[in-house]
Parts: structure tokens; sequence; C-alpha cells
């Protein structure tokens, strides 16, 4: 029996319950929106009844740390170097929502020796137990470390604006992602949302187009959550350090993002969705770098 496997039925052993629902949150450029709205939707989930943590793992930027106006103690190389545990490196945010730094242990995690990967795997079990919804907030492009997290993760949250720049460059992260040798679009769920549009109608119309070329030349379905409004209290919230949804409740994006949020909550979708755990998910990370087998 490989570790992997080793690691697979330990983590099955702890989760006889239940494992957390894992969403990566990414964009093809920058500037878009994808920390809002991951910060947003993690808060409006957790205003219907779920237990959510925000994984920062926007190297190097810290963009959910300035927008929640919170400074961390600790980060994931705390947790891997320094004896801290799962609990201590989490942060409280608003409303309850719980938020771990990635910090530059993000970089690390294809390098690390078998004894880390077993603590962090370990660290990794209780919080799923923790959590019913782990977001993960991802750098933007397609450098490597963005793409492994969207690789990682069965759902991913797809951010485009009405910029040609912004569709051009998600689509090349569709393409990218589908010359992996280990994509299957049969086991992940791209959500495509359109922010910062005039109206439905254009938000409708960003998608139809990167839909249809993803059908066609990389043969991926994607699915269309909706549209964000553009609307200049998100701007304000941002300089506030507050949440949208907080800050200005009832405005144009505010009620977008509440319909994002419903339909990623419909019972229906989420009894559907495989929810494997962030434990597992990093398992099938380190197994695809080699470093378990």
């Amino acid at each position: 029996m490989d570790q992997a496997t080793k690691l697979r039925e330990r983590v099955q052993t702890n989760q006889e319950i239940s494992n957390a629902r894992v969403i990566a949150i990414t964009s093809g450029k920058g500037g878009v929106g994808k920390t809002t709205l991951s910060v947003n939707i993690a808060l409006e989930l957790a205003r219907r009844g779920k237990k959510v943590v925000v994984f920062d793992a926007d190297f190097g930027l810290a963009n959910v740390e300035v927008m929640l106006g919170i400074r961390p103690q600790y980060n994931l190389l705390d947790l891997i170097h320094n004896n801290k545990s799962m609990t201590e490196i989490i942060t409280q945010g608003p409303e309850g929502i719980g938020f771990i730094s990635g910090g530059s242990g993000v970089s690390e995690l294809a390098t690390l020796d078998n004894a880390s990967i077993k603590l962090l795997i370990s660290e990794l079990v209780k919080l799923d137990q923790m959590y019913d919804v782990v977001i993960i907030d991802t750098g933007a492009g397609i450098t490597d470390s963005v793409m492994e997290f969207v690789m990682m993760s069965p759902e991913v949250v797809l951010v485009v604006t009405p910029e040609p720049t912004s569709i051009t460059d998600s689509y090349s992260l569709l393409k990218v992602l589908r010359r992996k040798n280990s994509f299957n679009p049969l086991y992940k769920t791209i959500h495509v949302v359109a922010n910062r549009v005039e109206n439905e109608a254009e938000g409708a119309e960003i998608f139809h187009k990167i839909d249809t070329v993803s059908s066609k030349f990389l043969n991926t379905k994607l699915s269309f959550l909706g549209a964000v409004l553009q609307d200049k209290n998100a701007s304000m919230a941002v300089i506030e350090q507050k949440p949208l949804v907080q800050a200005y409740p009832g405005t144009t994006a505010t009620k977008g993002i509440c319909q994002l949020v419903n339909r990623l909550s419909d019972d229906t979708v989420e009894e559907s969705k495989k929810k494997e755990g962030i434990a597992r998910v990093f398992i099938d990370f380190f197994r695809s770098k080699k470093r378990i087998r």
C-alpha cells in the first residue's frame, strides 16, 4: 500500500461524518475583484448557517488581510515549521468566518519532506471537521502556484470582467487547465462570474463568449453562476476595509453577490457536489508532485 493511499484511509477514518466543500476562486488577470468576491461570498455563506474559512493563497500580496483590516499573527509557514496548530493559525474574521494566511508557505508546499506532509495533512483533517466550506482565494493569472490550486479544487469560480484582456486571459487559464494530464472535466465544476458589468445581459453575453469557445476548442462545459453589477460602493468598502455586504447592504453589487450565494447554496446543487474535503485535496496535490506515492 502506497503512502498516498494510507493517508487517504486515515482521512476517511477521521471524516466519517462529513467533509468540507472546497471552492477555489480565481481569475485570468489581476484587478477583477476576485478577492472582494471571495470575502463577500464567504460572509454570505456564513449568514446562511455555514461555517466558512477563507484560505489566502495569493502568494505575497495578502489582499484578504487588507480587505478585512486584520493582521494574522501566524500563517501556514508557522504550522509547517514552528509547531503551531491549525486552530492557532486561524484568524477570526467578521461574523464568524475564519481566515488562514498562506504567506510564503504556499510556495514551499511542493518541497516539503514526508514528516511535514503528514503533519500538514493531519492538521487539514481538523480543518475539514471544523468548517463546512473552505474558500481558496488564489492568485491571479496562470502561474504554477495559481494553476496548482485550481487543479486541486473540485469546484472553481472563475471571475471575469468586460475588459477584453480579462476575457482572453480567462480563456488562457482554461486552456492551460485543460492541458493538464490529470484534468477531467467530468469531476470538476467550473463556475463563471461576470463582475462589474453594466447589466445582467452584458454578464450573460460575456459568459456566452467564454463558454462557446471553451466548449468548442477545449471540450469543457462551464456553468454561469451569475453577474455582479458595477457599483461604486464596492470600491468604497475596500477603502474602508469592510466587506461590501456588511458595509453597504441593499446595493446592486451586494444583491448580485447574494444571488451568487443563493445558487451556490441551492440544496440540489450542493448535494450533487462530491465533497472531497481539503485534506484529500492536498493529498492529491502532493501525489501529483510525486512527494508521496
